[in-house]
């Protein structure tokens, strides 16, 4: 614990001394939108491993059409498992696994436009801390490798000046994170792009290729509200901090809601405040569906070509530890 604490403040000291600039950029991947709610472990490799259970996870998303950036489609393949070895058992009684403290995952990302083409791959390894003798509750740390690969088109104009060549960049970056989970409450810390952009910005404080270090903080608590109905909602946030001085207060935090009805799922997650956003999700014995929906305030629906995903996760683990939650996803 003593370590484990230690690690943890060595952590938020980096974050908090970090200088920021004043320099446009982004994550990557920055779509499909719905991969926080699905698939945290993206922002923060020390959630892999977490679940009693290894996963494949499938989301991809359908932008419509606009005047700068055309139409937009991503996918992204992800994968978490925790290393587990078989529990001794008897004929009367039931085989369990006994997992061991170590997590391994990643992912593989594609984002495309008419103009421009992200794709990444990335390798994740987490350790995780019991901090009490019935499992319940882990301090876990972890740390990603990745390979990034970013495409721009062509630019042309009548002024020479404004004219770009088609240009490619192939560079590694690395994420690091630390993550608490019990039956009822989550949170998290994590860096990720730590190694930030491998090109110099403009003279305007612009890198030509999306990518600069980001910083994040999420958390999340369980209400139980009926046990014999397994309903519980779960409230939640996500702070991301970047590079840029200019962030306003509602481009960093990220509310969410989500409402568990046994096997059904639905909430909101309050990512562009010009949206209304809403997703489901549905979970069957092995494996799980859902879909993201994003739906504009300030026009018609059916003037404005949306933004939806859809997610599909299959689970590879014939029993979950003894000490599984019906509402632990």
């Amino acid at each position: 614990m003593i370590l484990a604490k230690r690690l943890l403040f060595l952590l938020i000291v980096f974050v908090l001394l970090t200088p920021l600039k004043s320099i446009n950029g982004q994550q990557l991947p920055l779509r499909p939108v719905s991969y926080r709610i699905f698939t945290p472990l993206i922002l923060n490799p020390a959630i892999v491993g977490s679940k009693d259970f290894g996963s494949l996870d499938l989301i991809a998303s359908w932008q419509g059409k606009n005047a700068t950036e055309g139409k937009y489609v991503s996918q992204i393949l992800s994968g978490s498992t925790r290393l587990s070895k078989k529990a001794p058992g008897s004929f009367f009684t039931p085989k369990y696994k006994n997992f061991i403290n170590i997590g391994l995952g990643g992912y593989l990302f594609n984002e495309e436009s008419y103009k421009s083409r992200n794709m990444g791959a990335s390798l994740s390894f987490s350790y995780q801390l019991p901090l009490n003798k019935n499992l319940l509750s882990f301090l876990s740390f972890g740390a990603s490798i990745k390979g990034l690969y970013s495409k721009k088109d062509s630019i042309a104009s009548a002024d020479p000046l404004l004219m770009q060549e088609e240009r490619h960049l192939f560079y590694p970056n690395i994420d690091f994170g630390i993550y608490y989970y019990g039956p009822n409450m989550f949170a998290g810390i994590s860096a990720t792009n730590l190694l930030g952009n491998p090109e110099s910005p403009d003279s305007l404080g612009v890198f030509y290729f999306p990518v600069t270090r980001q910083y994040y903080f999420l958390a999340g608590y369980k209400i139980l509200i009926s046990r014999r109905l397994n309903i519980v909602i779960e409230p939640s946030v996500i702070l991301n901090l970047n590079e840029d001085e200019s962030q306003k207060l509602t481009d960093f935090i990220k509310p969410m809601i989500k409402i568990y009805l046994q096997d059904f799922c639905i909430g909101s997650y309050f990512h562009d405040n010009d949206k209304i956003s809403l997703f489901f999700q549905y979970k069957y014995p092995r494996f799980y569906i859902g879909t993201y929906l994003e739906l504009p305030k300030d026009r018609p629906y059916f003037k404005t070509e949306l933004n939806f995903e859809l997610a599909i996760g299959i689970s590879f683990s014939e029993k979950k530890s003894k000490y599984n939650k019906y509402y632990h996803w």
